[in-house]
C-alpha cells in the first residue's frame, strides 16, 4: 500500500460518520463541551455590534433574552440526537428524505464555509497586529490567508489534538473576561456605560440586536445534536447544554459590549465587530488569546464542513482527503474577502433565515408526527419510510421554502420590531404540522428507539458505546 493510501485509510478511519453512537458522558461533560465551544472570540465580537446604538442595560437584557429562547430551540433537537443517536444533518433526513436532506447539507456546508472566512480574518487581524507592533510589517490578508493555511492542515491531520486543548483557550477568554469586566468596572460606574449616548442614526435597533442573538444559537444549533448525542441521557444533554451554551453566550456577549463600551467611554474610535479595537486600550495578551482561540475554532469549523459532505448520505461515503483538500482550498482563497465582516449582521440573518424553518420542521417531524420515534430505515441508502417521493419530501421543502422566504421578507422588506427569527419559526412550524397532520395516524406509537441498539439488533452484536469519539468531538 503507497503511503497516500495509508494516510487516506488512516483519515478515514478517523473521521466522524453519521452512524448512530451510544453517548456516555455526564451532565458536567456536556456542559463543559457547551461551555467551552461558544467562549469564543467570535461570539464576543457580535456583542460589540450593538453598543451604542441601543442602551447598554436593554442590551444586556436582550442577550439573556434571546440567548435563553434560542437554547430552547437548541437543547430540544439536541435531545432528538441523544435519543437516536445520530447527528444534527443526518436526522433531517427525517423529515426531508433520504435525498432531500442534502437541501439542508448543502446550506450548513455555506453557512460553515462563511463561519470558517470570517473566522481566519479575525486570526489574521489579530496576528497582523501583534506582528505589526513588533515590526511595522502589516498585512491582514497576507496573515489571514496564512492562518486558514493552518488550519486547513490542522483539520486534515491534527484535529483531535486540537479538540483536548480547545477548552484551554475558553479558559484563558474567561481569564480575560475577567479582567476586562475588572478594568471597565473599576474605571467606570455602571451608570456611566448606561448613560452612554446613541449615534444621530443608530444601525441597531432592539428588534434586530434580539434577531442577531437569537441567530447566534440558530448558527449553533446545526451542531446540537452533534455534541449531544454523546450524552448518556437526554435530561443529561439538555441541562448540560442549556447550561453550557446559556452562560458561555452571556458571558461572551456581555463582554464584547463592555468592551466596546468602555472604548467608547474612553473616546476612541467605536468599530464593531474589529479586533483591533478592543485589542488596543486592554492590551497584546488579549490579541494572543483571540488568535489562538479562533485558530482552535476554526480548526473544528473546517473538519465539521468536511464531515458533513463525507457523510451527505448513507451508505455512500466521499473520501475524506480529497474533500479536505477541495473545500481547503476554496476556504483559503475566501479568506481574503474581508469585505464579509462588514456583512456579518447580514451573514447572521441569512442563517436565521436558512436554518431557523429547518429546526421548526425537525421538532414538528420528530415529536409530533414521528410521535418521538425514528426507524433504522433513516440510516438506509434508498427505500423506507424516510424515501418519501424519489427520496424527498416536498411538503417539508415547501415548508422551508415558505419560512425562509418569510424570515427574508421580515428582516428586509417589511422589517418588524422584534425581529424575523421568531415569526418565521412559527410560521414554519403552522405550515409544515397543517400539511403533516394527515400522515400522523400512519406512524407506529411505542417508545423511542435509540438507533446504536437497532443497528446491534440488525447485525447480531452487543451494544458498544461511543467514548472514542465523545473525546474526539469534545
Amino acid at each position: 500500500m503507497s503511503l497516500s493510501s495509508r494516510l487516506e485509510t488512516r483519515l478515514q478511519s478517523n473521521a466522524d460518520d453519521a452512524g448512530p453512537v451510544r453517548g456516555t458522558s455526564s451532565t458536567g461533560r456536556i456542559l463543559m463541551i457547551w461551555l467551552a465551544a461558544n467562549l469564543v472570540v467570535t461570539t464576543l465580537l457580535t456583542g460589540t455590534l450593538f453598543v451604542p446604538d441601543v442602551a447598554y442595560p436593554l442590551v444586556i437584557g436582550l442577550i439573556v433574552a434571546g440567548t435563553v429562547l434560542g437554547a430552547g430551540v437548541l437543547v430540544t433537537i439536541g435531545a432528538i440526537g441523544t435519543r437516536t443517536g445520530l447527528p444534527t444533518m443526518a436526522l433531517t433526513r427525517g423529515p426531508f428524505g433520504i435525498r432531500g436532506s442534502l437541501l439542508a447539507v448543502a446550506a450548513n456546508v455555506v453557512i460553515l464555509m462563511g463561519w470558517s472566512w470570517v473566522q481566519a480574518m479575525l486570526a489574521g487581524i489579530a496576528l497582523n497586529f501583534l506582528v505589526a507592533t513588533l515590526t511595522g510589517f502589516s498585512s491582514p490578508v497576507l496573515f489571514a490567508v496564512l492562518c486558514q493555511t493552518i488550519v486547513v492542515i490542522l483539520a486534515i491531520f491534527g484535529h483531535a489534538g486540537v479538540a483536548r486543548v480547545e477548552p484551554w483557550f475558553a479558559a484563558a477568554i474567561l481569564a480575560l473576561a475577567a479582567y476586562i469586566f475588572i478594568v471597565s468596572f473599576t474605571t467606570y460606574a455602571p451608570a456611566d456605560f448606561a448613560s452612554l449616548a446613541a449615534p444621530t442614526e443608530p444601525f441597531y435597533t432592539p428588534g434586530l440586536a434580539f434577531d442577531v442573538v437569537l441567530a447566534t444559537a440558530i448558527s449553533w444549533t446545526v451542531l446540537s445534536a452533534d455534541f449531544n448525542r454523546f450524552a448518556r441521557s437526554p435530561r443529561r444533554g439538555v441541562i448540560g447544554s442549556g447550561i453550557g451554551y446559556t452562560l458561555s453566550t452571556v458571558i461572551a456577549m456581555t463582554l464584547g459590549a463592555t468592551a466596546i463600551g468602555y472604548v467608547a467611554l474612553q473616546g476612541l474610535e467605536v468599530i464593531p465587530f474589529d479586533p483591533v479595537t478592543i485589542i488596543e486600550p486592554f492590551g497584546a495578551p488579549l490579541a494572543v488569546a483571540i488568535f489562538l482561540s479562533v485558530m482552535a475554532t476554526n480548526t473544528m469549523v473546517v473538519y465539521g464542513m468536511v464531515t458533513s459532505v463525507v457523510n451527505a448520505l448513507p451508505a455512500k461515503r466521499v473520501r475524506f482527503l480529497p474533500t479536505a483538500l477541495v473545500l481547503g482550498v476554496i476556504s483559503v482563497i475566501g479568506a481574503t474577502f474581508f469585505g464579509l465582516l462588514d456583512q456579518f449582521t447580514t451573514f447572521l440573518v441569512t442563517i436565521s433565515a436558512l436554518f431557523a424553518p429547518v429546526f421548526a420542521i425537525m421538532i414538528v417531524d420528530y415529536y409530533v408526527i414521528r410521535r418521538g420515534r425514528y426507524g433504522a430505515d433513516i440510516l438506509s441508502a434508498r427505500g423506507g419510510s424516510f424515501w418519501y417521493t424519489g427520496g424527498v419530501n416536498v411538503w417539508a421543502v415547501l415548508s422551508w421554502v415558505v419560512g425562509a422566504t418569510s424570515a427574508y421578507v421580515w428582516a428586509y422588506v417589511w422589517p418588524l420590531p422584534f425581529g424575523a427569527t421568531v415569526p418565521a419559526f412559527i410560521l414554519t412550524f403552522v405550515v409544515y404540522l397543517l400539511v403533516s397532520l394527515p400522515r400522523r395516524s400512519a406512524e407506529p406509537f411505542g417508545p423511542a428507539v435509540h438507533l446504536a441498539d437497532a443497528v446491534d439488533e440488525a447485525s447480531g452484536s452487543e451494544p458498544e458505546p461511543g467514548p472514542r469519539r465523545a473525546a474526539k468531538r469534545a
